[in-house]
């Protein structure tokens, strides 16, 4: 008797194939919700990667002015003003590639300066980046506060050597 019953359960379970709508349309409002929560999280990740990409450019920026100023100044910051290197002066004596780059806009490094105290302390890295197809952007001062965009851009010591935007 109970070898019957489950053969007619086996038997039943057999001829149903498929899901049912109301189990696919389940599915679906689950992806959907799912899709709506992840894709603004996946931008703002991208968004933090390209920022972080263009302080850790201006890190390296800085890391070569350091070493222009120990190898073709002797390491002394001689205005009481403090010392300004360009990053013209630095791709001319070999410190940085010539084919400098932004990575978060792709746009070609062509200007810009790494600012020290007279202390000998950072105070400010600015690049100027130049769109393709455009006059030299060197000329233009770099704006903002840590952004990139076609007038460059403005790293506080504070981001530069913490690497944070």
């Amino acid at each position: 008797m109970l070898a019957n019953a489950i053969k007619k359960r086996l038997s039943k379970e057999e001829g149903q194939k498929g899901f049912t709508l109301i189990e696919l349309l389940a599915v679906i409002v689950i992806l959907g919700i799912i899709a709506v929560i992840a894709i603004p999280l996946i931008g703002n990740i991208i968004s933090d990667a390209k920022k972080d990409s263009d302080v850790a450019t201006a890190r390296q920026i800085y890391d070569a002015a350091r070493l222009y100023i120990a190898g073709e100044k002797d390491g002394k910051f001689v205005d009481t003003t403090g010392v300004t290197v360009t990053i013209k002066e630095m791709q001319t004596e070999g410190y940085l590639d010539t084919n400098l780059s932004l990575p978060s806009s792709k746009l070609a490094i062509t200007g810009g300066v790494v600012i020290f105290t007279p202390a000998g302390q950072l105070s400010s890295v600015e690049i100027a980046p130049k769109p393709l197809g455009s006059v030299d952007a060197s000329a233009v001062p770099p704006t903002g506060t840590g952004t990139t965009g076609i007038a460059g851009g403005s790293f506080t010591a504070t981001q530069v050597l913490s690497s944070k935007q």
